[in-house]
């Protein structure tokens, strides 16, 4: 097997980045979702109810921060915030434990929400350090960013290809479905189908960094929302609903913790332990 591509989501919900290579910390892929849009409440908006976050492109800014891309937008700069006394108690999602975060200031609130026609705010994870995971598949040291709830996410390549086949046998209009509908940071290639299933509980090496594979990945509408445009299907979640349900929860992809630091590599072997 090999590391067949790495992604990165700057603002959690937003458009993804591609990379060569890059660097894992402890709590994710270097720059992955340490930025938030939360709403009047300070709850994490998604795609699940603003599908229009796709549009948002951020990228790395010289010197630390963003720049947020738009079409028809003027691209605005966001400096990283400087930790003051200020910080927000956020939620990514209801009912979840309360973070520590930095505004970025009324510019980048102002962007966003006319962008997103909702009132909105951009804050920033100063440091994840102080974020630990604390569930009951994770160690006291584990550490995680504005991710779901865990650090990152593996896909098998040859896994959404079994997909797509059964999509294009049974003729159905939105096959094929692209990886990026499953906001994977590393996609695996040279694998079985579903050789996933069997990575659960063991470790995966990268390169020469090793990953706990700690549990299966249950997905959710935003698969269903293509991630250039915006628009919203039926497909993945109706086929996944009858070949990869279990206890109703539909499965695809795996999260990883780190139990390494360093760079990760486009090309990279990738080894079950």
């Amino acid at each position: 097997m090999r590391l067949a591509s790495l992604h990165t989501h700057p603002v959690k919900g937003c458009h993804r980045l591609d990379h060569d290579t890059i660097h894992v910390e402890p709590w994710g892929l270097a720059g992955d979702r340490r930025w938030l849009i939360v709403d009047e409440h300070g709850t994490g908006v998604t795609q699940r109810d603003t599908a229009a976050l796709v549009h948002v492109r951020p990228a790395p800014r010289p010197g630390g921060g963003l720049t947020l891309h738009a079409t028809g937008r003027p691209a605005l700069d966001v400096p990283e915030p400087a930790p003051t006394g200020d910080a927000l108690d956020v939620h990514i999602f209801v009912n979840r434990t309360p973070v520590a975060a930095t505004p970025a200031g009324p510019a980048a609130d102002d962007w966003l929400s006319t962008l997103l026609d909702r009132k909105v705010r951009l804050v920033w994870l100063a440091n994840p350090a102080d974020q630990p995971i604390g569930t009951e598949l994770s160690r006291p040291e584990d550490r995680v960013s504005f991710a779901d709830r865990y650090p990152m996410l593996v896909t098998n390549s040859a896994s959404l290809d079994a997909l797509n086949s059964l999509l294009l046998e049974a003729g159905d209009a939105e096959a094929p479905i692209p990886m990026n509908r499953f906001r994977a940071n590393l996609v695996v290639g040279d694998a079985e189908p579903w050789a996933e299933d069997n990575w659960i509980g063991r470790r995966l090496r990268f390169g020469n960094i090793v990953m706990r594979a700690v549990k299966p990945c249950a997905r959710c509408l935003v698969t269903t929302i293509d991630q250039e445009t915006g628009e919203k299907g039926r497909q993945p979640l109706r086929l996944l609903a009858r070949h990869r349900n279990h206890d109703q929860k539909l499965l695809f992809g795996v999260n990883l913790i780190p139990d390494d630091t360093g760079p990760v590599t486009v090309g990279d072997p990738v080894e079950v332990i």
